[in-house]
């Protein structure tokens, strides 16, 4: 560890780097005051830390689901771009940290606060805002701030239909409680050129949509099936075929996007379900796709067919994406573990290591360094350094493994259902007691339905015995609550 520097306040942005700059996002937890933080790469020390955007009503509604500096800004030389979702956008000179311009006026309600974050390509700069009020996709000049186009979007799905159809039984509670929760998304959007054309991939609630990049023409639509909101993960391309997942219904569909109009039913190549993610991004190396899901299951799959090659575990609750390295991938989850194994055709557990932390947020690669973003601090990780970690950085609950003869492998199937022993084993009780808090912060904003639903899931039931016990009774007594 070269450094580690304090972030004050809450974001779970991830850091970006341009030179010798790290630049993230933070916000008081209430929301009233946004804030663009720079940190010196070389030695931690804070270089500017400003204040862009005061906000008069921030939203209160689910604290912890979200932060109010979620999306991730974009740097380039000589820019830093950070955007806030309906708070407000701003473009900032890195070197003196003045505001060269601003966006207030691109607004939803996005009720669990603002995520997707923004791209550039082509001299445009592209925001989503998909609310339970409105859904749009809109291109910025990035030099100005000047709107080059603004494109409306939604699906026509009639939300008491599919509530109906995943069987949900009290069908106008669920609506009461949640209003017109199946239009919000919190997806970032990707650039690909397919067949000489550039598409930028955009997710939204219900469908995921393809446009030109510089007119915001609609080039084709995919429909997602039954809860096909919330989506989190990123769209990625490789050998001619997009990857992305379709949120709370849990699906990773590959996609030709050749079509035109919707093709849905003329253009998925493939689609999986179990153990698919909703909020961390998927990543492609070597033909193969990986992902975890919120419960530390890892799969690998062909990414031509689909093919199921492995399924491993990692465990633990994960939001932030993987990173691939070299050969191999770093997982990190909110218990402050970090887990790599090989980008292999065969799951390999090369190490674990531990710090007194909780990671939301993705991490950043400079060439042979890392940086990580906790809840509380931002860490620099670079090899040839070494620094004494103090009692409140080490882990009280495990000493670190370093990478060594002890790697754990396995057969090319199910890894995790033959190995969730030894995880299990491995697992402190302060551990468990973090992820029984992260469902039952849930359930107290969740309608009743939605425990159910909760604890029906692919997560919970891939959840170690004590955890699920736990989380079990913390559901049962929430129920008795709610139906009083």
């Amino acid at each position: 560890m070269r450094w580690k520097t304090p972030i004050h306040d809450q974001g779970w942005s991830s850091p970006v780097v341009w030179g010798n700059q790290v630049w993230l996002t933070t916000a008081r937890e209430d929301g009233i005051e946004l804030f663009a933080v720079c940190i010196d790469l070389e030695n931690g020390k804070v270089v500017h830390d400003i204040k862009v955007f005061d906000v008069a009503e921030p939203q209160s509604e689910y604290p912890d689901l979200n932060s109010h500096a979620s999306p991730t800004p974009v740097v380039e030389e000589g820019r830093i771009y950070v955007h806030f979702g309906t708070y407000g956008t701003a473009c900032l000179d890195t070197q003196t940290g003045k505001k060269l311009w601003e966006r207030r006026d691109l607004n939803c309600d996005h009720r669990v606060r603002p995520a997707s974050s923004p791209i550039i390509d082509d001299g445009l700069l592209f925001l989503v805002f998909d609310g339970v009020d409105v859904q749009f996709i809109a291109a910025l000049e990035k030099e100005s701030g000047q709107t080059r186009w603004l494109e409306k979007r939604q699906v026509n799905n009639d939300l008491a239909q599919v509530l109906a159809a995943v069987g949900v039984k009290d069908i106008e509670k669920a609506l009461k409680e949640k209003p017109n929760d199946n239009r919000k998304s919190y997806a970032t959007p990707t650039i690909i050129e397919h067949n000489g054309q550039k598409q930028l991939i955009s997710p939204a609630a219900e469908a995921t949509f393809s446009y030109v990049p510089q007119t915001g023409e609609e080039l084709w639509r995919v429909r997602h099936q039954g809860l096909g909101w919330n989506v989190a993960c990123r769209p990625i391309y490789d050998n001619g075929l997009v990857f992305f997942s379709t949120g709370v219904a849990k699906t990773l569909l590959a996609v030709d996007p050749s079509g035109r109009g919707d093709i849905t039913e003329t253009h998925v190549v493939w689609s999986h379900r179990r153990g698919s993610p909703e909020i961390p991004s998927p990543l492609l190396h070597n033909n193969l796709i990986f992902f975890t899901n919120e419960g530390g299951v890892v799969s690998c799959l062909e990414s031509k067919t689909g093919n199921k090659v492995w399924k491993g575990r990692v465990g633990g609750n994960h939001w932030a994406s993987p990173i691939l390295a070299g050969e191999r991938i770093y997982f990190f989850n909110q218990e402050g573990e970090i887990s790599v194994i090989s980008a292999g055709r065969e799951f390999q557990l090369l190490a674990e290591n531990e710090l007194n932390a909780s990671f939301i947020a993705s991490p950043a690669v400079v060439e042979d360094t890392m940086i990580l973003r906790s809840t509380t601090d931002l860490y620099y990780l670079a090899n040839g350094f070494e620094r004494v970690v103090s009692k409140d950085e080490a882990s009280p609950r495990r000493k670190v493994k370093k990478e060594g003869k002890g790697k754990r492998q396995g057969k090319n199937d199910d890894q995790g259902s033959k190995s969730r022993g030894k995880i299990k084993s491995r697992k402190g009780q302060a551990s468990v007691r973090q992820q029984v808090e992260g469902w039952t912060n849930y359930f107290r904003t969740a309608s009743e339905q939605q425990i159910r639903q909760a604890i029906e899931s692919e997560k919970f039931q891939d959840l170690p015995e004590e955890v699920k016990k736990e989380i079990g009774i913390a559901a049962k007594k929430y129920l008795s609550k709610k139906g009083e």
